[in-house]
C-alpha cells in the first residue's frame, strides 16, 4: 500500500467523518482518478514534438498516454479534424496515489517562487484542476534532454459533493494550498 493511501485510510477518513458528520465510511469523499493532459499545438507542423511529449508523459505517470485528436477543423490554425494535437493519461488506484504523492511532496515545491496552489480552482462539484507550467519540475525528466518546456493540466476527480469537502480531502492528503 502506498504512503499517501495509508495516510488517507488512517488519518484523513476519521478526520473527515468527524468534521462533516458522516455516519458511514462509504460517505467519505475519495479521489476517483487523476487525468493528466498535455496539449501540443506545434504538432501540426512537426509530429516529432508529439512523440517527445508522449515519452515525457509516460516517464512522469508510469503509464502510456493516449494521443488526443482535434475535434474540429480550424483554418486559422491550419488544423484539420482528426489531426493529433495532444496526449492524456488517466491514473487510478496505485499509480494515482504514487503520482499525487510525488506531485504534492516533490514536484510542486520545486516550482520557482512557490507559495502554494490556489484554493479557488474547484469546479463546484468537488473536482480540482491544476495547471503546471513546466514538465521539468518532475524528478523523472532529465533537464538536459528537454528540447521545449511544456505545460500540462492535472485534473483531480473526487467523489466529494461540495468544494469544501474536496478541499478538506486534498488538504488532508497534503496538497500545499495557499495560506
Amino acid at each position: 500500500m502506498n504512503r499517501l493511501q495509508e495516510k488517507y485510510t488512517n488519518d484523513v477518513v476519521p478526520q473527515l467523518m468527524k468534521d462533516f458528520g458522516y455516519t458511514s465510511i462509504m460517505e467519505v469523499p475519495k479521489i476517483e482518478k487523476v487525468v493528466i493532459n498535455v496539449g501540443v499545438g506545434d504538432a501540426i507542423q512537426n509530429s516529432k514534438l508529439l512523440d517527445e511529449a508522449v515519452e515525457e508523459m509516460a516517464a512522469i505517470t508510469g503509464q502510456k498516454p493516449v494521443i488526443t485528436k482535434a475535434k474540429k477543423s480550424i483554418a486559422n490554425f491550419k488544423l484539420r479534424e482528426g489531426m493529433p494535437i495532444g496526449a492524456k493519461t488517466t491514473l487510478r488506484s496505485e499509480k494515482m496515489y504514487e503520482f499525487l504523492d510525488k506531485l504534492f511532496n516533490i514536484s510542486l515545491p520545486r516550482v520557482r517562487d512557490f507559495r502554494g496552489v490556489s484554493d479557488t480552482s474547484f469546479d463546484g462539484r468537488g473536482n480540482y484542476t491544476l495547471g503546471v507550467k513546466e514538465q521539468i519540475i518532475f524528478p523523472e525528466i532529465d533537464f538536459d534532454k528537454v528540447n521545449r518546456t511544456r505545460g500540462m493540466d492535472v485534473v483531480i476527480v473526487t467523489t466529494a459533493k461540495t468544494n469544501e469537502e474536496a478541499k478538506a480531502l486534498l488538504a488532508g492528503l497534503g496538497m500545499p494550498f495557499k495560506k
